[in-house]
């Protein structure tokens, strides 16, 4: 059972039509926060409202494309006009890794990754926070890096650069916004059990009990909930002292 450690808050969510997105928004939900899924996918979107409105919980769906700013900003400006505020964001929105050597790299699919994983994370961030900045009551935004935001697979630099620039960007934001008691922090997911790791996994020929002990000194892949437990402690008062940091949540992937 969940604490209720968010009841009364309100946040967004984005990339959670499936995946780590999904497990965070059910747990927000679980722990009293009315959630605004927001994902481009409206199908899984609407399915992921539906089964936290099943369960109890609090939930909208905004459909958004986050590389576009227009969208990222009527994404905010719905929350406000559903819920009346915002107080927690967790910015999870990203494209699959790209497979090819930084001599081969496909440069279309960079610039479409970057404007997704880089851009859209900034680009949410902007948003959010003049909103918290404009309530003037503080605020928590959690965004998703990666273990290759620290420690680089091959074949994947886009989506390398771009979890490298995640971090960068929520220390900056850091930085600047804890005078406002807005906190800015980010969780760094290794192999955790998504459509997208199966995705990979099938892509490049790989079986789960082969490759999970690389990349897992439990010798398992992870699960979404147990990435979104990490947000779900950034996004309350419990880590009401953290910010500027991340959360390994990589079975001591990135300590070897």
């Amino acid at each position: 059972m969940t604490f209720p450690v968010l009841e009364g808050k309100v946040a967004i969510v984005t990339g959670a039509a499936m995946g780590m997105g999904k497990a965070t928004a059910k747990l927000f939900a679980e722990a009293r926060t009315k959630v605004i899924v927001a994902d481009f996918n409206e199908e899984k979107g609407l399915e992921t409202v539906k089964e936290i409105l099943e369960a109890g919980g609090t939930a909208h769906f905004i459909k958004v494309d986050v590389s576009d700013s227009e969208q990222v900003q009527n994404m905010v400006k719905g929350t406000i006009e559903k819920y009346h505020r915002l107080d927690v964001a967790v910015n999870n929105t990203a494209l699959t890794p790209d497979d090819k050597l930084v001599s081969e790299f496909d440069e279309e699919y960079w610039d479409r990754l970057m404007a997704v994983d880089l851009k859209g994370v900034a680009l949410c961030m902007k948003y959010e926070l003049q909103q918290l900045i404009t309530q003037g009551e503080g605020g928590s935004i959690i965004n998703t890096s990666s273990v290759s935001g620290f420690r680089p697979q091959p074949q994947n630099i886009a989506y390398v650069a771009a979890k490298h620039g995640v971090v960068g960007m929520t220390k900056g934001a850091a930085l600047e916004n804890g005078h406002h008691n807005i906190r800015v922090n980010s969780v760094a997911p290794g192999a955790i059990d998504t459509p997208m790791l199966r995705g990979a996994l099938e892509q490049f020929g790989l079986k789960e009990e082969d490759y999970a002990p690389q990349l897992s000194i439990l010798n398992r892949f992870g699960k979404p909930e147990e990435v979104a437990q990490a947000s779900l402690w950034l996004a309350s008062d419990l880590s009401s002292y953290v910010t500027g940091t991340t959360i390994h949540v990589d079975a001591g992937y990135t300590s070897r």
